[in-house]
Parts: C-alpha cells; sequence; structure tokens
C-alpha cells in the first residue's frame, strides 16, 4: 500500500523546457553538469562554480536568467500528470512535490501553472528547507513529516534523473521510479537504482 507519492518537479511533473540547466550551464561557464541533474542548485554551482567563487552571487545571477526563461517559455505540466495527480488525490494518496530549486524559483513557477498546496498537492518541499539536497534522503524524510507518514515503505519516489533515483533509494521508499520525460533516457536511467522505468509518471497511477 502506497500512502505518499513524492515526485520531482522540473523534468517530471513539469516540462520547463530544459531551461533550468542552459542557465546553470551559462552562468558557471561549464558544460558538463549532468552529474549535478536532480541536485540543489546552490550546492550545484557551489561544486561546478570552483573554489573562492562568489556563490551568492552567482545564484542570484540563475534564478534571475531562469525566471526571465520562463517569462520567455512559460513552463506547463507534462501531459497527464493533472490528471494523474487529480487520480491520486482521489484514492486519497497524500502527495508531495520536491525539489532542487529553492523556495524562490519553486513558488513563482508554482504559481505559474496554477497549483496549489492543499488542492493540487499536500506539500512542496525545496532543497534549501533541508540539510543536503539530493541524493541524500531528506527530501522525502520532509515531504513525509509534512504530510504525517511515518511508514517509508508505504512511500513511492519518482523522478527523472540519477540523484532523485539515489534519494529514494536512499530515504528506503518501497517503489523509486525512473521517468523518461527530463533530460536522461530510459536506458540511462536504468543504470540507477530504481524499482520501475516508465516513460511518464502519469503511469505512476497504476503502480498505486
Amino acid at each position: 500500500m502506497i500512502d505518499l507519492v513524492a515526485l520531482d518537479m522540473a523534468g517530471t511533473t513539469i516540462e520547463e523546457h530544459g531551461a533550468v540547466y542552459e542557465v546553470l550551464r551559462e552562468v558557471v561557464g561549464v558544460e558538463d553538469v549532468g552529474r549535478w541533474m536532480g541536485a540543489d542548485k546552490r550546492e550545484a554551482i557551489a561544486a561546478l562554480a570552483g573554489p573562492g567563487a562568489d556563490v551568492d552571487r552567482l545564484y542570484r545571477e540563475f534564478v534571475a536568467r531562469l525566471a526571465e526563461r520562463y517569462r520567455q517559455r512559460p513552463p506547463e505540466p507534462i501531459p497527464g500528470v493533472v490528471e494523474a495527480l487529480r487520480a491520486l488525490r482521489d484514492r486519497g494518496v497524500r502527495l508531495a512535490l520536491t525539489t532542487g530549486f529553492g523556495r524562490d524559483v519553486a513558488e513563482p513557477l508554482l504559481e505559474s501553472l496554477g497549483w496549489k498546496v492543499g488542492t493540487t498537492v499536500d506539500a512542496v518541499v525545496c532543497a534549501d528547507e533541508v540539510a543536503a539536497g539530493r541524493p541524500a534522503p531528506y527530501l522525502v524524510f520532509h515531504a513525509m513529516e509534512r504530510t504525517g507518514v511515518r511508514r517509508v515503505d508505504r512511500v513511492l519516489v519518482a523522478g527523472d534523473t540519477v540523484a532523485d533515483l539515489e534519494a529514494g533509494t536512499n530515504a528506503g521508499a518501497a517503489v523509486v521510479v525512473g521517468v523518461g520525460t527530463g533530460a536522461l533516457t530510459l536506458d540511462q536511467l536504468a543504470h540507477a537504482p530504481h524499482t520501475h522505468l516508465l516513460p511518464s509518471v502519469a503511469g505512476v497511477v497504476d503502480l498505486v
């Protein structure tokens, strides 16, 4: 039995056209950001920019550039996701969105989609609210805390990056799902720890 479904945001439930990684590359001047997909974006900037970098300034630039990119090409729900979220809530499953974004990025993104805590999902947990971002398990644990779920063997975690799958596995989630709607293919995700691989997170309804 699954009590909580914890879903990543960008690339898993939200189509943002790869803007986050394009902007990350621009800000840090590094092309290969693959290993930081799904991670806390401030942590990613600090690691990619290297010693002596002004991480606060780079992060502010990242947030501003990403907001502008989203204005130019607004994010949208991945097809089938809104219906899947509704179906899960109708079954009494609690829903949480987890993200490598800080609250300063996540809230405007959710507002642009009209997604709200209490109606669309039960909780939103951001990277700047936990001790460490993915692949640490704390986003999952915090989602459990906010939704009142006590048993990790009743949690399903889904995401589009290796870090998402590692975080779910590190948390001990019963079901860890890789989805192929992000930058990585299902073949690439197959090398990460998982229990299921799906073309889209919309298919999670069948697993529950």
